[in-house]
């Protein structure tokens, strides 16, 4: 009588340690390369490829919004605050910041979705799928920040030097938006509706936030802002633009401590579900 015993055992990086799981996914990162930058070109041709207006509208979204609350402010319905710089230049240049989030976010939920019929025939590094979505972010980002050097020159202002940091103080909310990004990813690969409600919930939060408006200093938005880690991330590179000062650099600081957690923690359980999105994608 033959006996067949099956045993069930954990994935190699669960076999292998916890600490040589990070290991891992450098090596992996680093062999697919070539790989996320293809994704990236391909991402980028195909959204504004068919486009009439094209890269554009990377322009017109935060126009749009900034001339939204300039009428709203100077009809009365919404007071902007005390703004010491031409609103224009504040009001883009907190935009600009937030898009390099909000756009990167929602490429990134949406990049295992609109890659289902590939991650089914082909066996690949689906990490390379939500870092290249981030591309389009960090795209929108350096075109915004042309036209935002445009109103300097227009304004007759300069910057301070302290912009040439510009790179470095990005790095938090790029890892934020990124580590979201993973995980947000694997929730919409099994429930479609997180990719339609987050469209609408960072929308909802931009407007929560101090991105158009000076932050408040009194009521209950005064309260939230406090703990609000996309204020931090998004006001003191605009302040380190427009001062050269940090002037919040504690609310910075644990934002950008909670960002590399947050990064840290996603990446890790991206890592060790990716080998079973095929099933569910």
């Amino acid at each position: 009588m033959n006996i067949t015993i099956t045993t069930y055992e954990p994935d190699n990086s669960l076999k292998k340690g916890y600490l040589s799981i990070f290991s891992e996914i450098f090596n992996e990162i680093k062999r697919n390369r070539w790989l996320t930058y293809q994704l990236f070109r391909r991402d980028f041709f195909a959204v504004y490829k068919q486009s009439f207006m094209g890269i554009l509208w990377v322009l017109i979204i935060p126009l749009v919004s900034v001339g939204t609350f300039i009428v709203l402010n100077r009809a009365g319905i919404f007071t902007i605050g005390d703004i010491k710089v031409p609103y224009p230049i504040y009001a883009l240049l907190g935009m600009a910041f937030w898009q390099l989030f909000a756009t990167g976010l929602v490429a990134g939920s949406n990049s295992l979705v609109n890659a289902g019929s590939m991650i089914v025939k082909i066996n690949f590094s689906k990490k390379s799928l939500v870092i290249a979505s981030a591309g389009q972010s960090i795209v929108s980002f350096l075109i915004q920040f042309v036209l935002v050097g445009t109103l300097f020159v227009y304004y007759g202002i300069a910057p301070s030097m302290a912009i040439l940091l510009i790179p470095i103080i990005i790095i938090p909310i790029m890892l934020l938006t990124l580590g979201l990004g993973f995980i947000l990813s694997l929730l919409n690969g099994i429930m479609r509706d997180i990719g339609n409600m987050l469209s609408v919930l960072v929308t909802f939060l931009m407007f929560l936030t101090p991105v158009l408006y000076a932050r408040p200093t009194m009521g209950i938005l005064a309260t939230v802002t406090n703990y609000n880690p996309l204020y931090y991330l998004v006001s003191v590179p605009r302040d380190l633009i427009l001062m050269g000062t940090l002037p919040e650099w504690k609310g910075f600081l644990i934002a950008s401590i909670v960002s590399v957690i947050v990064f840290v923690v996603c990446l890790v359980i991206f890592h060790l579900t990716e080998t079973r999105v095929a099933e569910r994608i």
